[in-house]
């Protein structure tokens, strides 16, 4: 793994096996693009949500970004919450002060940035494919734009659909189909949720979460039958730019 030099101001993405991580990428361009020699971002892959009190002791920064599995698990280590990660109950960016660590989400704003554009007036009804902390901000958004929405999962929930029960009549009601699983990011680029493809059409608006590879294996399948499709690359640089403000100006 690169060696990152520790800077004076240092940033950093919390999450377990986060070698592949769009954000370090990102926010070390950004900062020698804005000439900040002494900015630094690193990655904190750590096995289990009980070292983030060690990591933050050992470790003097001004703000962290969270990804999967642990944007609801850092939520008790945190001595402060914005209004809108409180109701969604899912954090991906952290602002270090005097005051303690406060914790935001911007995942919310960057789906909506990504979705917005491309809704059109059929786009009514959502299914939401995972439960997962990334999945709280998709509802947040749906919510807001007034979107009916369901969740789906593998196993039966009350209020959500499983996998079976995805019929034509239930892929044709809902427009609108989110992935906020893991299914198909690389190396498992051949893998996709299971819902039945046959079924979509060109009504059909496919948005998936992950960005590695650009066009998943889910958006493919999508694609091929007429479905407008997007991925998640635009959705992490609205988020990582609106967590730059919030580590900047709040």
């Amino acid at each position: 793994m690169e060696k990152i030099e520790r800077k004076e101001k240092r940033f950093g993405l919390l999450g377990r096996n986060i070698s592949y991580s769009f954000s370090q990428g990102y926010f070390t361009q950004k900062f020698q693009d804005l000439g900040l020699d002494d900015h630094s971002y690193e990655n904190f892959d750590i096995p289990d949500i009980s070292d983030f009190e060690a990591l933050v002791a050992q470790n003097k920064l001004r703000g962290m970004n969270v990804t999967i599995p642990y944007k609801e698990q850092v939520i008790p280590f945190l001595s402060d919450m914005d209004e809108k990660a409180a109701t969604i109950g899912a954090v991906n960016t952290i602002k270090f002060s005097k005051e303690g660590l406060k914790g935001y989400n911007t995942d919310f704003y960057g789906f909506q940035q990504s979705l917005e554009p491309l809704l059109k007036p059929h786009h009514i009804k959502a299914l939401i494919l995972g439960t997962g902390g990334a999945s709280k901000a998709i509802k947040f958004v749906l919510d807001e734009l007034g979107i009916a929405h369901c969740y789906v999962s593998r196993s039966k929930k009350e209020g959500q659909l499983t996998y079976d029960e995805l019929d034509a009549e239930v892929i044709a009601d809902h427009t609108v189909i989110v992935n906020c699983s893991p299914l198909g990011t690389y190396p498992n680029i051949t893998e996709k949720p299971d819902i039945p493809y046959t079924h979509l059409t060109e009504k059909h608006l496919l948005f998936d979460l992950i960005y590695n590879p650009p066009k998943t294996a889910f958006l493919a399948a999508g694609e091929a039958q007429g479905a407008t499709i997007c991925n998640g690359q635009k959705m992490l640089e609205f988020q990582a730019e609106k967590a730059w403000e919030i580590w900047n100006t709040l």
